[in-house]
C-alpha cells in the first residue's frame, strides 16, 4: 500500500491532520495528495524551519477552526469530545454523523450542497454524494422533533442543507 492509498483509508475513518513529506514533486502528485485529504505537501528536500513552520500554521487553523462547544435548541455538541448530549443525555451518533453535524453547525445559515459537504467531511472531492442524503436523514432521526419537517437541519430544495441558525444559543 503506497502513501495515498493510506491515506484514503485514514480518511475514511479519522479527519485528523495530515502532512504530506514526499519525494513525489509533480503537481499530479500534489493536487492527489491535497484532494484526497491531506492537509499540506512538502517535498524533499525541505529545511526543516519550513516543516515546523507548517505544522505549526496548521496546528494555529485547527485550533481556531473548531468551535469547542456549540449549543442549539437542548443540544451541546462538544467537538473536542466528539459528542453531543440532549439536557445532559448523550445521544450517540457515529463518528461521521457527528462530523456531518459539526461541519454544518459551523457554518450556520449557509447553504451547502451535497458535494461540498462531502469535501468538509470526508476530505475528498469525488466520492459517492448519497453518503450525504444518508448522513443527514440518520442525524435528523436522532435531533429532530419530526424528522420530515426539521428545525435544525433545512432542505433547501434543488441545491443542498444548511443549519438553521436561529437554533443556536445566543443567535
Amino acid at each position: 500500500m503506497d502513501g495515498f492509498e493510506f491515506l484514503q483509508l485514514l480518511r475514511a475513518e479519522s479527519s485528523v491532520p495530515v502532512i504530506i513529506v514526499s519525494a513525489r514533486e509533480a503537481d499530479e502528485d500534489i493536487v492527489m495528495g491535497l484532494g484526497i485529504g491531506a492537509d499540506e505537501f512538502v517535498t524533499k528536500p525541505f529545511a526543516p524551519r519550513v516543516l515546523v513552520a507548517r505544522i505549526r500554521a496548521l496546528l494555529r487553523r485547527i485550533r481556531t477552526a473548531g468551535l469547542d462547544s456549540i449549543t442549539f435548541g437542548p443540544y451541546a455538541l462538544d467537538a473536542e469530545g466528539y459528542t453531543l448530549t440532549r439536557e445532559g443525555q448523550r445521544v450517540l451518533l457515529s463518528t461521521k454523523e457527528f462530523e456531518v453535524l459539526r461541519h454544518l453547525i459551523r457554518h450556520p445559515g449557509k447553504a451547502m450542497t451535497a458535494d461540498e459537504i462531502y469535501s468538509g467531511v470526508w476530505g475528498m472531492v469525488y466520492g459517492d454524494l448519497t453518503a450525504v442524503a444518508v448522513y443527514i436523514r440518520r442525524i435528523r432521526q436522532k435531533i429532530e422533533e419530526d424528522p420530515k419537517n426539521p428545525l435544525y437541519i433545512q432542505t433547501i430544495h434543488g441545491y443542498g442543507y444548511r443549519f438553521n441558525p436561529e437554533m443556536l444559543k445566543g443567535s
